[in-house]
């Protein structure tokens, strides 16, 4: 066939009309081409060869690419074939952009996402999303530090990013993870840095190199007990700011703090509730016929099969409950269809009067 035949001529020295020396110091290369192959598949190479500057030169230097790399990307210019794996990926898709084989860099940017997992997102954002000007991969990348923050800013590329992804990412409303657990990385993070730029590691030379990075630690939505156990003593802070964090948890009215007092709400998807009483019941706990919404400071993440107790302390006098509940109640998106069952059961315990039938926790909210 016509692939076969141009497949063959693929780094052979048959027909050959230009070689590239490919990569530098020991680990250069040259490698043989064809001139007609690589400007029928590639804008940049037809300018190269036959544009109003074309270069007549038989031997082209590449430096700043990598031998691996531009075989890959010859390999699919002469076959269609993609040879790519993750220790070539990242240089295969800088060598696709260089030379505009937009096919190509859809092969790669698949690939990284198939393979993208938290312990690689931190990385993936920075060298390739924003690097190479990926939004679509960027806005995953980010997606999965959201829903996996804990598990990324473990992960051993955390602490290479640069300032302006720490940034991006210290940004968001939707990162799942305590504040103070995110004020250990950062100066983890910090700490490499200083490294990096050859500072000594010392509390004044983290505050400069987290620049902006430090207005996003959000203080206030800390507990009292983990401010002062760990950034308050850690001297990032300078004084004031840690006296005037520390009015805000201790005084009313709250005084003002140079500090993001937003929560990140890292609930995410569509908002589904179910009700285990399925007759009409009334409240009436505020003088109005409504319930209570209570949040958890952390949504907790509901797995199949696992038994959960929810707990609520009511003060006052005696409140109206739900009866007549439902041992088991599904509910199915109304989009979708997908159903999510849940079974209730008897909970282990002083339950003062709550069983299955009977109790004063009417709803389920849940995300999906």
């Amino acid at each position: 066939t016509l692939k076969e035949r141009f497949a063959f001529l693929f780094n052979n020295e048959v027909l050959c009309d230009v070689h590239f020396l490919v990569g530098k110091g020991l680990g250069a290369q040259r490698i043989p081409a064809h001139r007609f192959v690589l400007a029928v598949g590639s804008a940049v190479f037809d300018a190269m060869f036959n544009g109003g500057m074309a270069t007549t030169s038989t031997e082209i230097e590449l430096p700043d690419v990598e031998p691996a790399a531009f075989l890959a990307l010859l390999k699919f210019l002469y076959s269609d074939e993609v040879q790519i794996g993750p220790e070539t990926v990242m240089t295969t898709l800088y060598t696709a952009k260089k030379y505009a084989v937009p096919a190509l860099e859809a092969h790669c940017v698949e690939f990284l996402k198939k393979n993208l997992r938290a312990d690689n997102a931190f990385m993936l954002l920075t060298q390739q999303a924003r690097l190479f000007d990926e939004p679509q991969l960027a806005s995953l990348c980010l997606e999965n530090i959201d829903k996996n923050t804990a598990d990324g800013i473990t992960a051993e590329g955390f602490t290479d990013i640069d300032l302006d992804t720490l940034v991006a990412v210290l940004e968001r409303d939707t990162l799942g993870i305590r504040e103070v657990r995110l004020f250990g990385a950062v100066v983890r993070w910090s700490e490499a840095e200083c490294q990096r730029q050859q500072l000594p590691v010392t509390p004044e030379n983290k505050r400069k190199v987290l620049g902006k990075a430090l207005a996003l630690i959000r203080f206030p939505l800390m507990t009292i007990e983990e401010f002062a156990a760990g950034p308050a003593q850690s001297g990032i802070l300078v004084d004031r700011e840690v006296v005037s964090l520390f009015l805000h948890f201790t005084v009313n009215p709250k005084p003002r703090v140079d500090f993001i007092d937003r929560p990140r709400c890292c609930l995410r998807g569509k908002e589904c509730s179910i009700n285990r009483f399925q007759q009409d019941t009334g409240f009436s706990c505020d003088g109005s016929a409504s319930t209570f919404r209570v949040m958890f400071k952390e949504p907790v993440e509901v797995l199949p099969s696992v038994n959960y107790t929810a707990c609520a302390t009511l003060k006052g006098p005696d409140s109206h409950y739900g009866t007549k509940g439902l041992r088991k109640v599904t509910h199915e998106s109304p989009t979708t269809g997908a159903k999510t069952c849940f079974t209730f059961c008897y909970a282990a315990g002083n339950n003062n009067g709550t069983s299955v039938e009977d109790g004063q926790i009417p709803e389920v909210i849940f995300y999906t």
